[in-house]
């Protein structure tokens, strides 16, 4: 019998009311029979657990560390009990899901309202990964759904068929630079050439496991590498360095004039992004999720970029990063670029 749960709740009731009697109609039991299980504990543990002298019954220093370890005992069984429970009802007791970079987590704020009104016992844990970080998610265990992963799926998962991949939507990519930056007064399209001596700003590939790889950089280019998209488009909002953005995230730095458009000889296309879940995590908080982004509405807000606008500041003042490749002059005929049309309207109209 020693430390079964019935006898750490006799324990826990005679400590909580104080005296034998109270505890036994608690419980629903008679006094003799607490009597028996705490004079049975106290041999086979060897120790005395309370001190019966007084009117209340106290606990001596072992039985207080007895009990109070007890109590721990009994709170894990508890929530083993709830745990097993849920799973049995077919919600698991938790949902991680990644969210790639590409997803705005405010978009999420509707669904997440939705799924919260279900009063659902299962608990959801996302988590911000970039590049190849939701699939590596998946491969390694720590996420059931990830929304917004590559369309270049990693071997592993391709292979093992233990994961089923749905198209989110497509996301379009625009090379930006704030208009105060040097590839701002270049003649496009920007070659690799030229571009390889401006520095580029990049997010940190989260994988953990899966082999790194980047995106829209050029060899040997110096790059600031930073942690999230948001950073990236302040770095280059502030003249720092360029790159390539999700064309919903720079929109309205580009409507308020922050940052401006440059064509490349890359041109990128729009690269098509999925949602990714492991078959055997299935449980109807994950159901319900799957069920969610089944719906066109639902994944083109998700991709549609941040909420907010940012606030029009003023023009940063000319970036000091030296430019190591001199502009070369635009061939007689070729088109101005819209910074030089624009300052030599200012000149003009000084005069």
């Amino acid at each position: 019998m020693i430390l079964s749960l019935e006898a750490l709740a006799v324990l826990d009731a005679i400590a909580r009311r104080g005296s034998f009697a109270a505890a036994a109609a608690e419980l629903g039991k008679v006094p003799s029979a607490l009597t028996y299980t705490v004079r049975r504990l106290e041999d086979e543990l060897d120790i005395l657990i309370f001190d019966r002298r007084g009117k209340r019954a106290q606990l001596t220093a072992a039985g207080e560390e007895l009990l109070e370890q007890g109590r721990l005992l009994m709170r894990a069984a508890d929530d083993v009990v709830c745990r097993v429970e849920v799973l049995a009802s077919g919600w698991r007791s938790s949902c991680a899901s990644p969210w790639t970079a590409l997803v705005a987590f405010e978009r999420m704020r509707p669904l997440l309202a939705d799924f919260y009104r279900l009063n659902a016992p299962t608990r959801l844990r996302f988590s911000y990964e970039v590049l190849d970080g939701g699939w590596d998610a998946l491969l390694s265990g720590r996420a059931d759904l990830a929304i917004g992963v590559s369309s270049e799926t990693p071997s592993a998962a391709f292979a093992s068929g233990l994961y089923t991949v749905r198209p989110l939507g497509d996301v379009r990519f625009v090379y930006c630079v704030a208009p105060n930056h040097p590839l701002a007064a270049l003649p496009e399209p920007l070659e690799p050439e030229v571009l390889v001596h401006h520095r580029a700003i990049a997010v940190a590939n989260s994988a953990r496991h899966l082999p790194l790889r980047s995106a829209g950089l050029v060899s040997g280019q110096a790059t600031l590498t930073v942690a999230t998209l948001d950073q990236k488009v302040a770095m280059q909002v502030a003249g720092i360095g360029g790159g390539y953005l999700p064309e919903a995230f720079a929109r309205p730095y580009l409507a308020s004039g922050q940052l401006v458009v440059r064509q490349t000889t890359r041109r990128p296309e729009a690269e098509v992004v999925q949602y990714a879940w492991r078959r055997a995590a299935r449980g109807k908080a994950q159901a319900w999720w799957l069920g969610r982004l089944d719906v066109a509405r639902v994944r083109r807000q998700l991709l549609a970029g941040p909420l907010e606008s940012p606030a029009v500041s003023e023009r940063p003042e000319p970036t000091s990063e030296p430019a190591r490749l001199k502009p070369s002059t635009a061939p007689a005929g070729a088109p101005a670029s819209a910074l030089a049309v624009r300052a030599t309207r200012r000149r003009a109209a000084k005069r």
